[in-house]
């Protein structure tokens, strides 16, 4: 009888333990998809996970390294302590510097039990034996030992720490934004040597190498969500369309691959920590291109001709088919550059479980001139209620051959 218990006792305890350990893995998996680890560790029509996709930056190219469990080619030899350091640190299994291609001034903010986690799901996948791709950085860049210097100036490591004056809410929206999320990646201008600026946080940049304009975050006066809400943010990042505007560009990778699958909750608190972002002052507009009231008399005949059908007289879209012009941070954000790329190559939205069949922008590159293009752009850009300057056809010429996606 004693036997027959213990036994149970035993098989409730292991039972327990299988559980808790699929509790684990299976957060790890969530964790992994808000960090959008598979936007980068995975090539076109690769395996999941198993690395190959190149990352271009001015320095040259970074190829994605292989995260499956192989011991040859992945991260089968790792250890948690090795996986938690090249998040926390930036050091990679051997005790080299990682590049910053690899956001860990970003991933040094997750805490070890999420790392911990993320690590667990890693070690669940299929091991895919695949060998790294060289990298093609130039020299002096490819010199592994100059990274010293750049994280003593670049890169404070450190965990999240919750900020006790704030909501739980906010304080998990924080630690996504700041840490797994690294939105200010991509959402901040960079310096010579590569660096992410952080103050002002979020305040918008160029996107090395893809040219995209990622806006300034900021809701508030001057930001470049002005006037959005927390449920504009929760729309977008969950649907990839919202009553301000759409995701395009990279924005539709992250949102498909990663936002869309994130919880009720945890959307609410990226919203609840982005709305609280302070206020930005007011910039001065810059000088538009020569020959701008040209350009924009003339955009005004074009945009009737192609735009308005879609996107309306008054700039402000048609339901939830064509998103709004006016107001729309696409078209007015500093550069012009996302809205000249849109109007060339088309504009495409994520497909989701709340926008399934999204209606897509057709591109113009073939119909329109260099200067038709700078004209509809600069016209937009000034319509309505937008104040932005004009661009020219340089500008327009610049991004002609740049691909789309």
């Amino acid at each position: 009888m004693h036997a027959k218990r213990w036994t149970l006792l035993f098989l409730g305890l292991l039972f327990s333990c299988a559980s808790q350990a699929d509790d684990i893995v299976e957060r790890g998996r969530y964790l992994a998809t808000i960090g959008d680890c598979a936007s980068c560790h995975t090539a076109r029509n690769g395996k999941p996970l198993a690395g190959g996709r190149v990352i271009g930056t001015p320095f040259g190219t970074i190829p994605a390294p292989n995260l499956t469990p192989d011991p040859d080619t992945g991260i089968g030899r790792w250890t948690a302590d090795d996986f938690y350091r090249a998040l926390h640190e930036g050091k990679g299994h051997d005790g080299t510097s990682l590049y910053p291609a690899f956001p860990f001034p970003s991933y040094t903010k997750v805490t070890r039990a999420d790392s911990d986690a993320m690590f667990a799901w890693l070690k669940s996948l299929p091991p895919v034996h695949q060998p790294a791709l060289q990298d093609t950085l130039r020299f002096p860049y490819r010199m592994r030992w100059l990274m010293g210097s750049w994280r003593t100036m670049f890169f404070d490591k450190g965990e999240y720490e919750a900020d006790a004056s704030q909501t739980k809410a906010w304080n998990r929206g924080a630690y996504l934004v700041q840490g797994l999320g690294h939105c200010n990646e991509c959402h901040a201008r960079r310096n010579s040597f590569g660096a992410a600026v952080t103050d002002p946080y979020l305040a918008g940049g160029i996107v090395p190498v893809q040219n995209w304009y990622a806006p300034d975050l900021s809701t508030g006066p001057h930001g470049g969500l002005a006037g959005w809400t927390e449920a504009d943010i929760v729309s977008l990042l969950k649907t990839g369309r919202s009553p301000r505007g759409t995701a395009l560009g990279p924005m539709a990778e992250v949102v498909m691959k990663s936002t869309r699958h994130l919880t009720d909750d945890d959307l609410a608190a990226i919203a609840t920590y982005l709305v609280a972002l302070p206020q930005r002052p007011a910039r001065p507009l810059g000088e538009s291109a020569a020959g701008w009231k040209d350009l924009v008399a003339n955009g005004k005949t074009t945009y009737d001709k192609h735009c308005a059908s879609c996107h309306a007289g008054d700039g402000r879209g048609k339901g939830d088919a064509y998103p709004p012009l006016d107001a729309n941070p696409t078209v007015t954000e500093p550069t012009g550059i996302n809205a000249i790329r849109v109007v060339l190559s088309g504009g495409f939205a994520p497909a989701t479980e709340g926008n399934p069949r999204p209606y897509s922008m057709p591109p113009f590159s073939q119909r329109l001139s260099d200067d038709e293009v700078a004209g509809v752009v600069s016209y937009i850009r000034q319509a309505w209620s937008n104040r932005a300057i004009a661009v020219s056809p340089e500008d327009v010429r610049a991004y002609r051959s740049v691909p789309g996606e």
